[in-house]
């Protein structure tokens, strides 16, 4: 049982971290454009190809 008195507050701290990443994310716009972003992945146009 004394484990958990490590594994609580491990977990509380973890859980934490991943909500103050996720906010972070969040304001920096990350989220901004999924439409766009799931349509440039398929697209074949490639701006780094090397011209002939």
């Amino acid at each position: 049982m004394e484990v958990l008195a490590y594994l609580i507050p491990i977990s509380l701290l973890l859980g934490a971290v991943g909500l103050i990443a996720f906010i972070y994310t969040v304001r920096s716009n990350q989220y901004e454009d999924p439409e766009g972003d799931a349509r440039r992945i398929l697209s074949d146009e490639w701006d780094d190809k090397p011209k002939p």
